[in-house]
């Protein structure tokens, strides 16, 4: 067998759900956790971006959780990590986006793509025998799936776990009933799921009591082998070779994915860590960072910290590269108001007032046209700007005519909302950050075979 045309073969299983909150990520957090009690080696991914669940699978799993997103990186780059995590692991597992026919793409498209069977999580709360009406229509909307069986969650007693089991049609098969149990939740707040480092002991408590109903039941079982084909890679160029850049890491810049950090290492350069809270100077580099996170959760420490304040303020003078995402960019705004508080004043690099939400916000896929070629990514924020600089372009959206979020220059710096995905366009990503490649066609893009 050529190089080209290499296969390897590994227990996989989506796990999708009928809308969001039905329990996603707890049950691939069980999954995960529950075979690595019985040693096996786990690989989590997540389907569609997210930064908050890969860090609670994560904690499960005992190794890093990426997304793999259709869109934001193409069908070649998610099979190629696939591949590759088949030639790593004894399991794969990925958590589904939203409802599983949702999207475009979905996480359906994504299970159809790479031929992953589904496993159907559904809450069943409020519903006994309608479970099965609805589980059966997600696994007949396309025929092409493989539907593993239903996971039935929120289960109140046996009693309901027999209305469900009977109601099923004979091709679906129950694998589990969870019931609802307050052990095994995972707290939430705007945004999504409460971070992973601010749970602690609590987190280890609930992971292990939800792989311990896990394994009661025949779910563990479901994951059937799975052939994944080794896909095309363009290698991008030593673009920032000798090149050093710093990036912004504490409780409130924690939005990073680590493909974007592999990236930047991969073209050659040093990353270099600081925190906005605690450090009083900045690394000695060529470029900053700053990803998003939760600055509206500690922005008085962030105002508190002028020393951060006037290094930033220098760095931005020089000239040097900066790019800043969602809380990234609110941070280096002139201030940032607290849902129903005070009003905190940033580091003021570029103008606007950032303020929380208790509704509305944005979220979904975007294309950044930078002057240095265009990067996909996502936008996900419960924030909003006023009085802010005029941008230099908007965000392209899919498949809706309105301008996207803003993006922001000034000098070195660029600033936007969204949060954008290097590997879709790595010779633009280099060119952002001050190395060698000055536009896209210096290297190819990793997004040309994506689903458009």
């Amino acid at each position: 067998m050529s190089r080209e045309t290499e296969t390897r073969a590994c227990p996989a299983l989506l796990i999708g759900a009928a809308a969001s909150g039905q329990g996603k990520t707890t049950v691939t957090a069980a999954l995960a956790r529950a075979a690595r009690r019985r040693g096996r080696r786990v690989a989590v991914f997540k389907a569609g971006p997210d930064y908050l669940d890969p860090q609670i699978l994560a904690a499960a799993a005992g190794s890093a959780v990426e997304p793999l997103d259709l869109w934001m990186a193409g069908a070649d780059y998610c099979g190629q990590r696939l591949f590759e995590a088949a030639g790593e692991a004894d399991l794969i597992l990925v958590e589904g986006t939203m409802g599983l026919h949702d999207g475009q793409p979905s996480s359906a498209d994504f299970a159809a793509e790479f031929g992953l069977p589904v496993a159907l999580v559904l809450d069943c709360r409020g519903m006994a025998q309608t479970a099965a009406a609805v589980a059966a229509g997600l696994q007949h909307a396309r025929e092409e799936l493989a539907v593993a069986g239903l996971v039935a969650n929120g289960v109140g007693s046996a009693r309901h776990a027999d209305l469900i089991a009977e109601a099923l049609p004979a091709d679906l098969t129950l694998l589990a009933c969870l019931a609802r149990d307050e052990a095994v939740a995972l707290p939430h707040r705007h945004l999504g799921l409460v971070q992973a480092q601010e749970q602690g002991a609590s987190l280890e408590a609930a992971l292990d009591a939800a792989a311990e109903r896990i394994e009661r039941t025949s779910l563990p079982d479901a994951p059937l082998p799975v052939a994944f084909t080794r896909k095309p890679a363009a290698v991008p160029g030593p673009w920032l070779a000798g090149h050093r850049i710093g990036v912004a890491r504490d409780a409130a810049f924690s939005f990073a994915y680590a493909a974007n950090e592999r990236l930047l290492e991969s073209m050659g350069t040093e990353l270099r860590y600081f925190s906005p809270l605690d450090d009083t100077a900045l690394p000695d580099v060529d470029a900053l960072w700053l990803p998003g996170g939760y600055p509206e959760l500690h922005a008085a420490d962030l105002a508190a910290n002028t020393a951060m304040h006037a290094a930033l303020q220098a760095f931005h003078r020089s000239g040097r590269p900066m790019l800043a995402e969602c809380g990234g960019m609110l941070y280096l705004q002139d201030s940032l108001t607290e849902l129903d508080g005070p009003t905190h004043r940033m580091v003021g690099l570029i103008p606007g007032a950032g303020r929380m939400r208790a509704k509305g916000g944005c979220q979904g896929m975007q294309t950044a046209p930078l002057p240095e070629g265009e990067i996909r990514g996502h936008a996900h924020h419960r924030s909003a700007t006023d009085d802010g600089a005029v941008p230099i372009a908007h965000g392209r959206r899919p498949r809706h005519p309105a301008p996207g979020e803003a993006i922001v220059r000034d000098r070195g710096l660029t600033a936007t909302y969204l949060h954008l995905f290097f590997a879709s366009n790595p010779a633009a990503t280099a060119a952002l950050l001050g190395g060698a490649a000055r536009s896209s066609t210096a290297g190819a893009q990793t997004a040309t075979t994506a689903v458009s």
